[in-house]
């Protein structure tokens, strides 16, 4: 899709319209966010968002393509000079918080599409996030030295395990926030408590 008329808007003005967009999806979810609402969150005049925007639809995966945006970007600060399995997701723990206290909006909206159960929208949020969540696995492990892992455990297996553990921690800490503008470095320091269980029983 292309948003020509949307992006000729002035910057702060786009700005204006992705964060009243992205708040309202986040807070009442695919089928009940109002249009209206993002409407007079945005300050835009009553109609204008569908000249930017065929449909509530065609906004909502705009989103989620901006999103995406946000997280290849992450992706790209990551240091791939540093081969060491945990020193490696902490670097990408650490570039993960300060993305989020800059938008947290848009991790929200992250968290909320995980959860959407519209049956309109919801095989084409699967389908994107399995993309999305393949590629970025591919990027966090790549050059990584897993010849540091004990010799006698499956590394596949392993890779796996500590992939759930992440996994896991991360949902249990979106739902005891409000929002993502509520994340603290105490998180972080939480998450390195699990990483050294997991390098006494993974590494040499």
């Amino acid at each position: 899709m292309i948003f020509n008329k949307f992006y000729t808007l002035e910057p702060e003005k786009q700005s204006r319209i992705i964060n009243a967009s992205l708040k309202e999806f986040a807070k009442n979810g695919y089928e009940r966010a109002s249009t209206n609402e993002i409407i007079k969150e945005a300050d835009i005049s009553k109609g204008s968002l569908f000249n930017y925007f065929k449909s509530k639809k065609e906004l909502y995966f705009f989103l989620i393509d901006y999103v995406a945006e946000i997280i290849e970007n992450m992706y790209d600060e990551i240091d791939l000079n540093e081969t060491d399995f945990f020193e490696r997701i902490r670097d990408v723990g650490i570039i993960k918080f300060n993305i989020m206290k800059k938008v947290p909006q848009a991790f929200d909206f992250i968290n909320a599409i995980g959860k959407e159960e519209s049956e309109e929208v919801k095989s084409e949020i699967k389908n994107k996030s399995k993309i999305i969540i393949e590629n970025g696995m591919s990027r966090i492990y790549k050059n990584i030295d897993f010849s540091k892992f004990r010799d006698d455990i499956d590394i596949n297996k392993t890779i796996n395990i500590i992939n759930w553990t992440m996994l896991s921690f991360s949902e249990q800490q979106r739902n005891s926030l409000n929002s993502f503008e509520d994340v603290s470095m105490e998180l972080l320091g939480e998450w390195d408590d699990y990483f050294d269980i997991m390098k006494r029983c993974f590494y040499k």
